[in-house]
């Protein structure tokens, strides 16, 4: 079941802009190494990088789906702002 504000929730959320970076990233990634193949696969700490990038964003994500947004949620937690 959806909340009752899905459509400002996914225009607000942090937890859904993060994850929609995350995907950017995921997506981006195959590219970025194939245009860079040769300089990529010598240097062992871009793809350090790119690793630890994806793991922080997803945890970054992960965090930000736990707190409450007021502008999102109101008050309540789980509750419409009308039902207080």
């Amino acid at each position: 079941m959806l909340v009752h504000n899905w459509r400002e929730v996914l225009k607000r959320a942090w937890s859904v802009r993060l994850l929609a970076f995350l995907l950017f990233i995921i997506a981006a990634e195959p590219v970025y190494l194939f245009f860079a193949a040769e300089w990529v696969a010598k240097s062992f700490y871009v793809r350090l990088a790119m690793s630890a990038l994806t793991g922080i964003i997803a945890a970054a994500a992960l965090l930000a789906r736990f707190f409450v947004q007021q502008k999102l949620s109101g008050d309540l937690n789980g509750k419409p702002p009308s039902e207080g």
